[in-house]
């Protein structure tokens, strides 16, 4: 990311939300949409990471780990073993867990990076107004934000199917802050719950200034973003946890 440009505008989450109502449609539902999430700053962080320049691409590899690929030369298409890891990574998406997009990593709670705005999302997502009011809603005591991402699919990227529950992890909740202004249905990148056997499905299209909170275990995937897609699909995506 280019650590010049920076985000002027305060990050806050809209905390005038009625609880009650979202707390009744996770239990109901295990998943809840809230919109207008960000009362403040929404805009300037499209715009950022619009504009960010070191975003690394994620593969993971058949025998584990995963490839980490700055961005501008995954887009090469004369990379050397570029044919090679889109071929494995498509032979495991038949038969495994996979998953291609771009990322930055979120300075956990205490920690820090050299990314003026990372950090500012970091601190945001560790504010204790904002964790309580979480924990309301799905009635996770005492949550933390864990494993933060800002991420960035574009054409061909994905993620399989997957419920989040790593043991040992503490995860109860998975959460996605949609930054995605004016998507297609039909471009792909959808973030949908299906059971096992896949059918049936119901996805969300990506919008703009959203967040989806949905219990863990929940099987879910992000579907394949098309070439039609003219833009990157962006969210900051993380989990809380127990602590």
């Amino acid at each position: 990311m280019n650590i010049h440009t920076t985000v002027a505008a305060p990050l806050e989450f809209n905390v005038d939300l009625d609880v009650d109502m979202l707390a009744d449609q996770f239990r109901s539902n295990s998943h809840v949409r809230i919109p207008h999430i960000l009362q403040s700053g929404a805009p300037e962080l499209y715009r950022y990471l619009e504009t960010g320049e070191d975003w690394i691409q994620l593969l993971n590899k058949p025998g584990g780990g995963a490839h980490e690929i700055p961005l501008s030369q995954w887009r090469d298409e004369k990379l050397p073993g570029k044919a090679r890891i889109l071929r494995e990574a498509n032979e495991n998406a038949c038969h495994g867990f996979q998953y291609s997009y771009a990322a930055l990593r979120i300075p956990a709670e205490g920690e820090s990076c050299a990314d003026p705005v990372l950090n500012k999302i970091g601190k945001m997502l560790s504010d204790p107004q904002i964790t309580s009011m979480l924990a309301a809603i799905t009635g996770i005591d005492n949550p933390v934000f864990t494993d933060g991402q800002v991420t960035a699919y574009g054409s061909g990227d994905f993620l399989t199917g997957h419920d989040d529950d790593l043991a040992g992890s503490g995860r109860a909740a998975a959460f996605v802050l949609g930054l995605t202004p004016q998507w297609r249905l039909e471009w792909g990148g959808l973030l949908t719950f299906h059971d096992l056997g896949e059918v049936p499905f119901w996805g969300m299209i990506p919008q703009f200034n959203t967040l989806d909170l949905f219990a863990v275990p929940k099987h879910h995937s992000v579907s394949y973003v098309t070439p039609a897609a003219p833009r990157q699909r962006y969210s900051i995506t993380g989990w809380l946890s127990r602590r």
